[in-house]
């Protein structure tokens, strides 16, 4: 029996979304350790390219940072040009664009009072569609554009999808990111099932609480310390910390590779037991 590793990453075409966000680029160093060739995809083309140098200067393999963005399909398309032009046909897909808006979260986490100001009411249905948009369609266009390459192939393509603990256990105060982030978990399933035939695996993972560019103003004050809300979200950690960016790593590349092989249509939380504590 060989020894288990992720060797079979080595020279697959991966594109990530969102690949100069937070968890996107460790999710990016992760497969650059083991020899994949990257396309870094994000909606700021400065930062994705600077990724991709950082990159190649630390591990030495082939990548590319693009722009695009993953609410218009024409764009995708056109990165997907590149992509192919420059490092061939896609086998793996992680779709890591996201995020939250403050447009889109309520001011209150219950309403009491019946006049009471940042309610459910108050809600700005502009901010709404845009996070739930780029959260869901956000992952359904770039599935419906990168997987082509995986179609007839037999070459056994992959789809990551990035969800949240907030699709288990939806929180106060951001009801637009709870609601997408629940239907990535039912659109994984149902794309898992749509796409077996090709042998194309769908799988998601499903991160508790890291701070991010889009949450960094509800978990942190000015100063670092945590705010209410952040320190409550520690105290309902059974591992009593947010997660680090690397800990994301280690399940990204078990769904990606050959040895996950007869895994689809599952979502694995990394959460620090968070999803495991009903707080009692």
């Amino acid at each position: 029996m060989a020894k288990l590793a992720f060797t079979d990453l080595k020279d697959k075409v991966v594109v990530v979304t969102g690949g100069a966000g937070v968890l996107g680029l460790s999710i990016c160093k992760a497969f650059a350790t083991h020899g994949a060739k990257l396309a870094i995809v994000d909606l700021n083309q400065e930062k994705a390219e600077k990724m991709a140098a950082e990159i190649r200067e630390e591990f030495g393999n082939v990548n590319i940072g693009l722009t695009a963005n993953v609410l218009n399909k024409q764009s995708l398309l056109d990165a997907k040009d590149i992509i192919n032009n420059e490092l061939g046909s896609i086998d793996i897909l992680v779709n890591g664009a996201g995020g939250n808006h403050p447009k889109a979260t309520t001011q209150v986490e219950q309403m009491v009072e019946d006049n009471e100001e940042g309610t459910f009411y108050d809600l700005d249905l502009e901010g709404f569609d845009f996070v739930f948009d780029l959260n869901f369609k956000g992952t359904l266009l770039p599935s419906m554009v990168f997987t082509k390459d995986m179609i007839g192939k037999g070459n056994k393509g992959v789809v990551l999808n990035i969800s949240s603990m907030n699709a288990y256990k939806p929180l106060t105060k951001i009801p637009a990111y709870s609601a997408a982030k629940s239907s990535i978990n039912n659109f994984t399933e149902w794309l898992a099932m749509h796409l077996a035939p090709q042998e194309i695996r769908v799988n998601a993972i499903a991160p508790g609480f890291f701070i991010t560019d889009q949450n960094r103003f509800l978990v942190t004050n000015e100063d670092g310390s945590y705010t209410e809300r952040g320190q409550k979200i520690v105290n309902g950690t059974p591992m009593a910390k947010f997660g680090e960016p690397e800990d994301v790593q280690g399940a990204v590349l078990y769904l990606c590779s050959d040895i996950s092989s007869f895994v689809t249509g599952i979502c694995i939380p990394i959460d620090g037991g968070y999803n495991a504590y009903s707080g009692v």
